[in-house]
């Protein structure tokens, strides 16, 4: 069953339309290929109108459509190859998160990112999205493992959040996460970050400090969800659109307040409408990267990357 939101409605009821008037035209075999064209010049103004003027909450909902494209869909659209490798030599393989050496056009990449899964069960199987310790310890290992070989990073950043229960506390969740932005900071070889779907807090941060940082357009980031901001300053989640747009969690925003790199653009309607499109866009973003990226020593690697993210905010005396 198609998911639509609310907010979609119009454009559910022009589609609507549409059919029923097709289906009137085969079945009494009168021309009505003038009304039709009306309707989908009036379904493509609609659509170009709703998805153009997103508000916070919408795009919110819109990175979380169930037919979205996550990780494994993108490394298997814009991957020549890719070996998966798994645990943190530690505790255990954390499901949550999933990374291995792959090919993209010829060019040797590792690739880790979250994985929140299709189904009932392949969401259960993968806790959600939502890693422990171990995920972050297992990103990292693959991270040293690229820098051993000298090949780029490329993360795939779509999390509710690290998980929040008391096992993962005691296993040291916010030691894992603080060791990753350490690492990450001062890793000799060129990273790639680009949020997918839901950046939440340091769930994302996590895996999220690199050379360049982009957002697929229809995604957002954030230090904490609408949903869990309202519940903090309102006592309910009744208020989670004006949290909203108070967090200016948008691609857009994010790259006004210079947090981001750039903004890869999706299919009309989201991702979910085109995968194949939205994968070539993210695939063309990542090569672009990949072959100005390579052509920098360490030194000036790390440099730009603390550089940047140490010119984040504005300090007032």
């Amino acid at each position: 069953m198609k998911t639509t939101f609310d907010f979609e409605k119009p454009i559910a009821d022009l589609q609507l339309q549409i059919e029923k008037v097709t289906q009137v035209a085969e079945k009494t075999q009168v021309d009505m290929s003038a009304t039709v064209r009306e309707l989908e010049e009036k379904l493509a103004s609609t659509e170009k109108e709703i998805y153009g003027n997103l508000t916070g909450w919408q795009n919110v909902q819109m990175s979380r459509h169930p037919d979205r494209p996550q990780t494994y869909d993108y490394i298997e659209a814009i991957c020549d190859e890719f070996i998966e490798l798994h645990g943190d030599r530690t505790v255990k393989d954390d499901k949550a998160i999933v990374g291995g050496m792959a090919s993209i056009d010829g060019n040797p990449v590792m690739i880790i990112g979250h994985q929140k899964g299709k189904n009932t069960k392949e969401r259960q199987y993968h806790n959600f999205g939502m890693a422990n310790p171990e995920g972050y310890r297992k990103a990292l290992r693959l991270m040293k493992m690229a820098e051993k070989f000298n090949k780029p990073v490329i993360t795939l950043i779509d999390t509710m959040g690290a998980y929040p229960g008391l096992e993962a506390e005691e296993r040291g969740q916010g030691e894992a996460i603080a060791r990753n932005l350490m690492e990450m900071a001062v890793l000799k070889i060129p990273i790639i970050c680009v949020v997918i779907g839901e950046g939440a807090s340091g769930g994302a941060l996590g895996i999220g400090v690199g050379n360049r940082v982009y957002m697929m357009e229809h995604t957002w980031y954030s230090v904490i969800s609408p949903e869990s901001c309202s519940s903090i300053l309102w006592r309910s989640w009744d208020h989670k659109e004006k949290a909203a747009e108070a967090l200016k969690l948008t691609a857009h925003d994010m790259l006004g307040n210079g947090l981001i790199d750039g903004i890869i653009p999706e299919p009309l309607g989201g991702a979910h409408q085109d995968p194949t499109a939205a994968a070539n866009n993210l695939k063309s973003q990542l090569l672009k990267d990949i072959a100005e990226l390579t052509t920098k020593d360490s030194d000036t690697l790390i440099k730009e990357r603390i550089d940047k993210f140490s010119n984040m905010g504005v300090v007032t005396e």
